[in-house]
């Protein structure tokens, strides 16, 4: 019978060990263990251009660097263009015969369901109508222009209303014209800070906040804006706020003062308009209900209230005609005050805006910068504000009916800005007489939606952490207010990414059977490990924050030795730990001098630390720092199955008979050289590395010693 060994080593392996000293003083000829072999930096080299000798933070930067001017190099005058106007990308390919007639009516209906939404959401922001039709004209068109997503619809939007509300009417109230002038400021403040993020790509720093937080922002400001909208259906005032229960004690003190008419008009065009939306919805065929049903809205309210004339329901009044004029945003003074509330709407402008246009370009099969898309925010906001607009961003609900219209390219946000001004220049005469509870049923309409209980249904299925999140953020929120409630969620959130960055996941490894593959024990149980050797995975960067609880762990499994799946030679503790460093992506100084403790501590216990796999970065660190030499290059690895041979192979050499050695001798010798004289023989190490000999194979399988395995595995 033929034996073929398969050694899972590249050509480039080499021997560790050639033979080594009997007690007799003669060579013996000891089995070697093939490993592949790591290449160590040269620490002196640090100038090499690309070299491995590089620094980390150098190389890291000299990456950026000449990825970003290889990119700069690359690019043609057209790319230069594309870049500062991102609608020359579809200008350039645009399919007239195929692409205007979608355009078009998919820029008419999202225009049709803006005007009146844009009227509405003005009066959540405690603005007269004609703001919202402002802000939904000037940006709209900037936007077309230098926005990079063809889908999203932008223009007023319920959340971002309120939080302009819930700030201004603390400085201002509603009738003095201070409270409009400090709204356009925000929208230029808004602006100027998307443009800057965007320019200096700092959109990431959006991403710790978490989504379960948005998510409950969103839903509890749901009810907020649901419930500020009520005075127009019960006929009377209620306190403007934006926490839940003094409005919820308004509505309950002035309920002697309901009127009727307001509430079953309001009533019933909310309930044509849910209807329109859930067949708009549920029906292909009538998907353009959905865009109709403000319009319908307001057209039914205008019609009442010109046929029956109700005293009591209050009417939308004078709403001036013509587009706005430009003027420079004025009232500077309070723009201290007003600038958390522009870094939330930033902030939400960056997480659902640029969510949506992200979606929306994946599904058209184009691809979106996510800071570019926000500088287009930015400058829109901007030029906005020079014409009487308050803050703008995406809208999810006219996005989505742009996209199931058909919107090809940013054209059809063109049409919706050309509708939008028809409005301004010829209809405002018509809105005098719209009723104030049918924009009110529109607004509520719009943040139904809003109310994200699927999301909460799913996080306590999935993650009951991010649920306690969402749960948090939501309470907060309704009861505390907007500004406190996003503090409290957002702190929350970092402090969840902080302890899962100081309590980083740590995996015991086992080998899988009849394969050289280490994985984590806990999920693969019947991975096997070894007597006298603990196999380490650190799933993160090692740094201060969580050097001290990697320590804890690494110390708790010296200890904590479950041997009913262990096998190889038969020893009572623990030899060597080997650390598989392949996660781990970055290591600071503070876990340096962490390891070299631990080295140190280890070493007073006669305990060797291996390493494998460690990336070029961490290696580097590791070398510079003095960790390499103190620890010994030979017990760094390129594969957690080298180091398992290694380390095996020195543990079976203490099981063998010792030999008595001089002291002074042994003092002289390295740990690495101890070891090999102490072996006498290499029956049974050959028998865990490459199966059983041909004197001692068993005659039944049944009886066969678990513990001797090979690592390399045979077959005929």
């Amino acid at each position: 019978m033929v034996h073929m060994e398969i050694t899972y080593a590249s050509p480039s392996s080499r021997d560790l060990l050639r033979s080594s000293p009997t007690a007799s003083g003669s060579a013996m000829p000891i089995r070697p263990v093939k490993i592949i072999p790591l290449q160590h930096p040269d620490t002196t080299s640090y100038g090499s251009p690309g070299g491995f000798g590089s620094s980390p933070s150098s190389f890291r930067s000299s990456s950026l660097f000449s990825g970003v001017r290889g990119k700069i190099k690359r690019m043609t005058f057209v790319d230069w263009i594309e870049m500062f106007l991102p609608c020359c990308r579809w200008i350039r390919t645009y399919r007239w015969r195929e692409y205007l007639q979608i355009d078009l009516m998919a820029g008419t209906t999202v225009g049709v369901m803006l005007v009146p939404q844009a009227m509405s959401y003005a009066k959540l922001a405690g603005l007269d109508p004609i703001y919202g039709l402002y802000s939904g004209f000037v940006p709209i068109f900037i936007y077309a222009i230098f926005g990079s997503s063809r889908q999203l619809a932008i223009g007023p939007v319920a959340l971002v209303s309120l939080l302009v509300s819930n700030v201004l009417s603390k400085i201002a109230d509603s009738s003095d014209a201070l409270y409009t002038e400090l709204a356009i400021l925000l929208a230029l403040m808004v602006g100027i800070l998307e443009c800057i993020m965007g320019l200096l790509r700092l959109g990431w720093l959006i991403r710790f906040i978490s989504h379960s937080v948005i998510s409950g922002f969103t839903t509890a400001s749901a009810f907020v804006i649901a419930l500020s909208q009520a005075k127009y259906f019960l006929g009377y005032e209620i306190d403007r706020s934006s926490e839940i229960v003094p409005i919820i004690k308004s509505i309950i003190s002035g309920a002697d003062q309901f009127s009727w008419p307001p509430f079953v008009m309001g009533s019933m065009i909310l309930a044509i308009i849910q209807t329109m939306k859930f067949l708009g919805k549920s029906r292909k065929r009538l998907k353009f209900l959905r865009a109709m049903g403000p319009l319908t809205a307001v057209v039914l309210g205008t019609t009442i209230v010109k046929i029956y004339h109700p005293p009591s329901i209050t009417l939308v009044g004078d709403i001036p005609q013509g587009i706005p004029s430009f003027s420079i945003p004025k009232s500077f003074q309070y723009a201290k005050s007003l600038i958390p509330t522009a870094l939330l709407i930033t902030g939400v402008a960056i997480l659902e805006s640029v969510g949506i246009a992200k979606a929306l370009a994946a599904k058209n099969g184009y691809e979106l910068d996510s800071n570019q898309e926000l500088f287009g925010l930015g400058v829109a906001n901007i030029f906005g504000s020079f014409f009487s607009a308050y803050p703008t961003t995406g809208s999810f609900s006219r996005s989505a009916v742009n996209h199931e219209s058909g919107a090809k390219t940013g054209l059809s946000g063109i049409i919706t800005g050309i509708i939008m001004c028809c409005a301004l220049l010829f209809l405002t005469p018509l809105f005098e007489y719209i009723p104030q509870c049918a924009l009110a049923a529109i607004v509520i309409s719009a943040v139904i939606s809003l109310v994200d209980y699927e999301e909460a249904i799913f996080l306590w299925r999935v993650d009951k952490k991010d649920f306690l999140l969402w749960t948090i953020t939501t309470t907060t929120t309704l009861f505390l207010g907007i500004e406190i409630g996003v503090l409290i969620g957002v702190g929350v959130s970092l402090a969840f990414v902080i302890h899962e960055s100081a309590n980083p996941h740590i995996a015991v490894l086992g080998r899988l059977p009849g394969t050289t593959v280490y994985r984590n024990v806990e999920q693969y149980p019947e991975a096997y490990t070894y007597n006298g050797i603990v196999i380490v995975r650190i799933d993160a960067p090692i740094y201060f924050a969580n050097i001290s609880y990697i320590k804890d762990r690494l110390r708790e499994y010296e200890v904590v030795i479950d041997k009913s799946a262990r096998r190889g030679p038969d020893v009572e503790r623990i030899y060597y730990v080997i650390l598989e460093m392949a996660p781990v992506t970055y290591i600071d100084s503070s876990a340096v001098q962490a390891l070299k403790d631990l080295h140190q501590e280890y070493k007073s216990r006669d305990i060797q630390i291996a390493i494998s796999n460690p990336n070029r970065e961490v290696l580097l660190t590791l070398s510079k720092s003095g960790v390499v030499e103190l620890i010994g290059k030979e017990w760094y690895f390129v594969r957690v199955h080298d180091a398992v041979q290694v380390c095996l192979q020195h543990v079976q050499s203490i099981t063998e008979s010792p030999i008595a050695s001089d002291p002074s001798h042994e003092g002289k010798s390295s740990f690495f050289q101890r070891i090999l004289k102490q072996r006498a023989e290499d029956s049974l190490v050959s028998e865990l590395e490459s199966g059983n000999n041909n004197t001692n194979i068993p005659s039944d399988p049944t009886d066969e010693d678990p513990r001797l395995e090979p690592l390399l595995s045979r077959r005929s």
